[in-house]
């Protein structure tokens, strides 16, 4: 290996490769073959594409839903949703503290009210959504299982993940709410609760993405993402109900794609390998299906850069097509004008048409894993499983995932490493086009940002106060009561009290304060 040239993780690289740097035959079976180091699916993309989403949400319910029914008539086949920083949070829009943040960087809600706006017109039983969303992931999940019945879908029909991934969120994001274990806890009864009433839905999406764009390596972006799922697993088994292959297949995961292209894709193979050895070694899995890693990914994020921004056009497509070739699920592009805006209609069109021309025209999902066999690509993909079980181990050694947030130790290694990131960009060491080379003196494009208006906010919180006005109070009371009650018990699951708050229209403001008097906040640790 030549020392001096290595990928964006680190990893040495040779000048080339050839058939000694092979693995055994039997390291690389076939697609759809346990490990599913080619992908989990025989067929690849023949039988289904990776669902096609577009990230949106902005302002009220009313404006989001109709970018969403926009998407969709021009070909999305799933929603991603975007929330405001307060409902993120648990705060209502009413509350003083955050009131000038309401719509700003994704839809206000607040209520049943609201949820039942933004999908109005949207079959649920039809539509995949996809929900960003941690600290109140699981009242957000009440809020769509209580719109789906409005709608008269039975809840096994209803498709979509939520993210309700909160332990990078202490480290790398920062929307938490409660301390890590009472999180853990509600996050394993969205697990039990989904596995149990609703099959098709992930409850969860171990998301390595916010890893990578606070400044980790791609290799640590899937070393922390493995760690953060086993804990969430061992969560859900040492509770003594369920066999990991009662919901495995309801854990998925999420990524950022960034431009070093075969070490993304790499990622993705030695990633999928390694979980399915994971399940199946630690956990005790007795169907492969259990074994499969399902992720989802953004193309673009961090990898876009303000100076001459069409360029992200060009970076989002290849990232995109490293995401296809490394097995993704589900995807949405990043639009251009990111680094600036909200995506226009426009901008997010132009996104999207990346993803259908990539599946439609460049002839790449026809073959199931066609790097399969590369040289280089299984090389790297060795070297890639090897530096994130390298990393996985010193984790093991420091007591564990949540140890390592408690102590900051996590903290401490992702802002090393964007240290360093932002010290090789600055001095030319890490060319990034447009930022450090081949610079020009192009202006900054004329780009309309997004402020929810003053007639907007207004409409949020006068629907707001109205749900408060004509709601039944005694329901409010008894049902909040009841969800009180319920988080005190420690082996009592609180998904059922949760939806019967959202059927009472309750706020998501007031099931949050229920469990903060219960459980307390979170207060971040110094990590210098």
């Amino acid at each position: 290996m030549d020392e001096t040239v290595r990928s964006e993780a680190g990893i040495p690289l040779a000048t080339s490769y050839g058939p000694g740097d092979l693995p055994p035959p039997e390291s690389i079976p076939s697609p759809g073959v346990f490990p599913f180091t080619r992908g989990n699916f025989p067929d690849g993309y023949r039988g289904r594409l990776w669902t096609i989403r577009q990230y949106s949400g902005f302002g009220t319910a009313e404006e989001s839903n109709e970018r969403y029914r926009y998407l969709l008539d021009q070909g999305a086949t799933g929603l991603s949703v975007a929330f405001d920083l307060p409902t993120q949070c648990g705060y209502d829009s009413d509350d003083p503290d955050v009131e000038e943040e309401v719509g700003r960087v994704g839809v206000a809600i607040d209520s049943l009210a609201d949820f039942e706006l933004l999908f109005d017109g949207i079959p649920l039983d039809v539509i995949s959504t996809s929900m960003t969303i941690n600290g109140s992931a699981a009242i957000l999940l009440a809020f769509y299982v209580a719109t789906g019945e409005k709608q008269g879908v039975d809840r096994a029909k209803l498709q979509g993940t939520i993210q309700n991934d909160i332990l990078k969120e202490y480290v790398s994001r920062g929307t938490w709410i409660w301390p890590p274990r009472p999180s853990l806890r509600l996050i394993a009864d969205t697990i039990e609760f989904c596995a149990d009433q609703i099959p098709r839905f992930n409850a969860i999406s171990v998301a390595g993405a916010h890893f990578r764009d606070a400044g980790a390596t791609a290799a640590q972006e899937m070393a922390f993402t493995l760690m953060d799922g086993i804990t969430y697993c061992e969560e859900v088994i040492g509770r003594g109900r369920m066999t990991i292959d009662q919901f495995a297949r309801q854990v998925s995961f999420y990524f950022y794609t960034h431009g070093d292209f075969f070490e993304e894709i790499a990622k993705y193979r030695a990633g999928r390998r390694r979980w399915a050895r994971i399940v199946r070694e630690r956990f005790g899995a007795k169907d492969d299906r259990s074994c499969m890693f399902r992720f989802g990914v953004v193309s673009g994020g961090a990898s876009l850069h303000a100076p001459q921004p069409h360029n992200n056009i060009v970076r989002v497509a290849y990232e995109a097509m490293a995401s296809v070739l490394g097995g993704v699920q589900s995807m949405f592009t990043a639009a251009w004008d990111e680094p600036f805006a909200i995506p226009t209609e426009e901008s997010a069109t132009l996104a999207l048409r990346t993803q259908q021309i990539l599946a439609y025209e460049t002839g790449v999902a026809r073959v199931a894993d066609p790097l399969g066999g590369s040289y280089y690509v299984e090389a790297l993909t060795d070297a890639m499983e090897e530096r994130v079980v390298e990393i996985m181990d010193d984790l093991e050694r420091q007591g564990g995932m949540v140890k390592a947030i408690e102590d900051g130790v996590l903290q401490r290694m992702i802002s090393e490493q964007a240290f360093q990131v932002e010290q090789a960009v600055r001095s030319g060491e890490r060319t990034v086009v447009g930022v450090n080379k081949f610079q020009t003196d192009e202006e900054r494009p004329e780009v309309e940002g997004y402020e929810l208006d003053e007639k907007g906010r207004l409409r949020q919180l006068e629907r707001l106060a109205e749900v408060k006005r004509t709601r039944t109070a005694a329901d409010v009371s008894t049902n909040l009561g009841a969800l009180a009650k319920a988080a005190a018990k420690d082996d009592e699951n609180l998904m059922p009290y949760l939806v019967d708050c959202a059927k009472a229209y309750c706020t998501v403001g007031e099931m949050v304060q229920v469990l903060k008097d219960e459980w307390g906040e979170f207060q971040q640790s110094v990590v210098f």
